[in-house]
């Protein structure tokens, strides 16, 4: 499996585990799902770790609108996503050491690679801007993963 660096704008395949999951006892996601990494941060120098925050994308709609952002259809398309309405959710985040355990091969046989592509510079900073505040709020819950 290709695991590309890791970088603000990559979306990823991952076995996410939810907060709610999490608070519940859960060490595993249950499902895989395409996750936005929103920070990649060398963790140590010379260790070559890089800790990453990954937020989760899901085809439901978020309670409050600004609990998440939807994908643009072309932007999915391009990732080659389904055509179903996604959201970032930007409430919620996964961190952990890249690259992890939890990365996941795409759907449909391609074990080639972890990624879907990037995502345009301006909806990732978009996201990245908009996490950030919920983070400053309060707003938001991590799970730091192994």
């Amino acid at each position: 499996m290709s695991l590309p660096q890791p970088e603000a704008g990559l979306v990823i395949r991952y076995s996410y585990l939810w907060y709610s999951e999490f608070h519940a006892g859960r060490e595993e996601g249950v499902k895989d799902r395409p996750c936005a990494i929103v920070f990649a941060v060398s963790a140590n120098e010379g260790s070559g770790a890089t800790r990453v925050l990954v937020l989760p994308v899901t085809h439901r709609a978020p309670d409050d609108p600004g609990n998440g952002i939807e994908i643009p259809k072309e932007v999915k398309r391009r990732l080659g996503l389904d055509d179903d309405r996604s959201w970032v959710v930007l409430t919620e985040w996964n961190e952990f050491y890249w690259p992890g355990p939890d990365l996941r091969h795409l759907p449909g046989g391609d074990v080639s690679t972890v990624a879907y592509g990037l995502l345009p510079a301006r909806f990732a900073t978009h996201v990245r801007k908009s996490f950030a505040a919920l983070v400053r709020k309060r707003r938001a819950l991590g799970v730091l993963r192994t």
